[in-house]
């Protein structure tokens, strides 16, 4: 089993741990005793994120702002693979574990930063998801005008984890150590990529995309009797045949207005809420069978949390324990559903430092210390 060792916190840093983790990595936290991932003491909206981001972990605390601290982690380096760090700008190297001097102690070290901006003018900014949703312009395309919103779960965080797993893996396979740097910033510029090229071939402004109903004509949220809310979205001329079928809609199949996807966005004004008008007497599991029946896309809007009792999410649940407690959690799609525990602080700072050649005599003495 190959060893990770992950300096971070929060979202991006322990994302990167938690997919390595998945794929059956040894992931040792390093964490500031006494306090850890600043993850562990949000509450609200947030309380989930350090049971969600570290489970499948070792913990071990660690004060590396000393230099007992800094020894210990030479120690690891020596026997890790990877080192995954999400850290303000400059704070590894003011520590003495940049790439360059953690080369020095492993040659063979793969050495993922995550950042908020890649090498250039904004180098040393530090950032945080949202603000980088702001700058990007993914929040002014996720809101509506006048009002930029963030996205619904920390998705730039999540994909600059990602793209730095998959370059991980890149190394992996072709045999090589080196440094990788990924940048929330040029993440989520990549995700918006998308608008960047539309603009330049419209050659104008766009509008947030939810105030357009995106390129198709039915792509909307429609009510059934039973007071569901689903969203349909029908793609191609041949669906719309389909859709006409499978609710009878017989007045609007030979409509050469409605023929094709221009001329049903065209009609929006009059075609979406026939369309309402005919599902508010069916209820939703009818609408349901039909719209399976015909192969037409289409989702229930849900609460996070409603999957919890959604038949098909549930095979995607993992098992998983914290302070005491068992949750369900989503794990990576190919995660196998077992009991994943996230580490409470320390847990494992003896065993690991035991392994890694101290005796207990000076992991006590760490401890008085304060330096574990």
């Amino acid at each position: 089993m190959k060893r990770v060792l992950e300096i971070g916190q929060i979202v991006a840093g322990p994302t990167a741990g938690l997919i390595l983790a998945d794929m059956g990595y040894e992931i040792i936290k390093i964490e500031r005793p006494g306090t850890g991932d600043v993850s562990r003491n949000l509450n609200g909206t947030s309380a989930g994120t350090f049971l969600y981001y570290n489970r499948d972990k070792k913990s071990v605390s660690l004060d590396i702002g000393k230099e007992h601290g800094r020894d210990i982690l030479r120690n690891l380096i020596k026997n890790s693979s990877i080192i995954i760090e999400n850290m303000a700008p400059g704070t590894m190297d003011r520590l003495g574990f940049s790439f360059d001097e953690c080369k020095k102690i492993n040659p063979d070290i793969i050495y993922l930063s995550l950042k908020g901006y890649m090498q250039g003018p904004y180098h040393g900014r530090k950032s945080l998801d949202y603000p980088i949703e702001i700058e990007s312009g993914l929040a002014y395309m996720t809101g509506i005008n006048g009002k930029p919103m963030r996205m619904g779960a920390s998705v730039v965080d999540m994909a600059a984890a990602i793209i730095g797993v998959s370059r991980i893996l890149q190394f992996i396979s072709e045999n090589r150590s080196g440094f990788i740097e990924i940048g929330l910033f040029e993440t989520a510029m990549f995700l918006a990529g998308q608008h960047i090229a539309t603009y330049q071939i419209e050659n104008k402004d766009l509008p947030p995309i939810n105030e357009k109903n995106f390129a198709w004509g039915v792509y909307d949220y429609f009510l059934s009797a039973d007071n569901k809310k689903i969203f349909i979205a029908v793609a191609t001329d041949d669906q719309w045949k389909d859709f006409c079928q499978a609710f009878e809609m017989k007045n609007f199949i030979d409509n050469p207005e409605m023929a094709t996807n221009a001329g049903r966005y065209a009609h929006r004004d009059t075609l979406i809420p026939e369309i309402q008008r005919v599902l508010l007497s069916l209820d939703y599991n009818t609408i349901k069978e039909k719209l399976n029946a015909y192969n037409i896309s289409y989702g229930v809007l849900n609460r996070p949390w409603d999957l919890l009792h959604d038949i098909h999410a549930e095979k995607y649940l993992i098992n998983t324990a914290y302070l005491g407690k068992d949750y369900k959690i989503p794990g990576m799609p190919f995660a196998e559903s077992t009991k994943h525990a996230a580490p409470d602080l320390g847990m494992d700072t003896q065993s690991v430092l035991l392994e890694a050649g101290y005796t207990d005599d000076q992991i006590r003495a760490f401890k008085e210390e304060m330096v574990i």
